[in-house]
């Protein structure tokens, strides 16, 4: 069974939403919310909320969706290997809800480490640096030190 409710899913979250982190879609590039967004905060799955990246490790990439370096703690994020569309890519699935959240690239910043998270707008939620304690998120203000 699954762990959420698809037709809970369905009401809460938009068409776009659902069809990325349910059906592994993907956004149109340079169209997502999060692409240029540079505020401070931390960006969190839009199912469950478990935090996957913080504003400190996004770059732009230049390929039209946001971009990170790593996540913030490797244990929310899933990786396995998807041959879909006549090729091999690494894909990226939140560890709590198994969202569908992109992909994972071996050409980020070599001195950030070289990985590139290519992950849609469509699966996250932004958390404002100023609201992570009253969030439930206050354990992550020390990105922001």
């Amino acid at each position: 069974m699954a762990k959420y409710d698809q037709e809970e899913l369905k009401q809460r979250l938009t068409s776009e939403q659902y069809e990325v982190t349910q059906n592994a879609a993907t956004e149109r590039a340079f169209t997502g919310k999060y692409d240029q967004w540079w505020d401070d905060g931390i960006f969190v799955d839009i199912v469950s909320g478990e935090p996957l990246f913080s504003s400190t490790d996004k770059y732009d990439s230049g390929c039209g969706w946001p971009s990170f370096t790593k996540g913030i703690d490797d244990v929310e994020l899933n990786e396995s290997t998807d041959n879909s569309f006549g090729m091999t890519r690494t894909e990226v699935r939140s560890k709590d809800a198994d969202s569908h959240l992109g992909h994972v690239f071996n050409d980020g910043p070599a001195d950030q480490g070289g990985l590139r998270y290519c992950i849609n707008s469509a699966s996250l939620r932004f958390v404002p640096k100023a609201d992570l304690e009253k969030e439930g998120y206050g354990k992550y203000s020390y990105l922001f030190n």
